[in-house]
């Protein structure tokens, strides 16, 4: 499959993150990461799941939310990965960005949060409804959206280790909470990190399927 990748430079707001995109030939949507809890755009993780969405035929940005300066606060503090308005706020400038159509094309755009980013994402859904179809949370902290929850519109997978007792609980919570379609499942055998032989590639292929069938031909 032929692709288009580049380093890119994104306006969100008054900064500039620094991001990853990945166009393949012909593609069908774009997937924004959002990543949490300490994580970057390097993540292992991200990028395997990113990879698989390309091999659909989706395009991919991964991007730092955090500024350098910023990384350095949270490396000492961890308080910012849990500023959900700050994060959304980037988020939102991101699909902005995006939706001008300048960065991969006039695609439709789906969001793919894990930990914290789940809860940005799902923020941000209920901040743009009309440029944002579907969401993808991976062992995320949907709950952490609180009201914006209500409002979330985008068709939603909601994808938990079945050893992750409690972030399942936060996810129950949650899935009763949003009016859109959305969908939780468990992953059997996994815990928070999905590090278990196979379950990553579980989260890869559900993710895929799940833009595939919601984002708009």
């Amino acid at each position: 499959m032929e692709l288009r990748a580049s380093d890119t430079t994104i306006p969100a707001g008054d900064v500039r993150l620094s991001g990853d995109l990945v166009v393949p030939a012909e593609a069908r949507g774009v997937i924004l990461f959002a990543h949490g809890s300490g994580s970057s755009r390097h993540s292992p993780r991200n990028r395997m799941v990113a990879e698989a969405l390309n091999r659909y035929g989706l395009a991919t940005v991964l991007v730092d939310l955090l500024t350098r300066d910023e990384e350095s606060v949270d490396d000492r503090t961890a308080a910012l990965r849990f500023d959900i308005g700050l994060l959304t706020g980037r988020l939102v400038s991101i699909v902005d960005w995006l939706s001008t159509g300048e960065p991969a094309g006039r695609l439709p755009i789906g969001l793919f949060g894990a930990s914290t980013g789940a809860a940005a994402a799902l923020s941000t859904a209920a901040q743009r409804p009309e440029q944002v179809y579907a969401v993808v949370s991976r062992g995320g902290r949907p709950d952490l959206a609180g009201a914006d929850l209500p409002r979330v519109r985008a068709d939603t997978l909601l994808l938990v280790g079945g050893l992750d007792d409690e972030v399942l609980r936060l996810n129950e919570q949650a899935l009763a909470e949003l009016d859109a379609s959305a969908e939780l499942r468990v992953v059997p055998g996994a815990s928070h990190l999905f590090s278990e032989p196979g379950t990553l590639d579980q989260v890869a292929r559900q993710a895929a399927e799940w833009f595939v069938g919601h984002l708009p031909a």
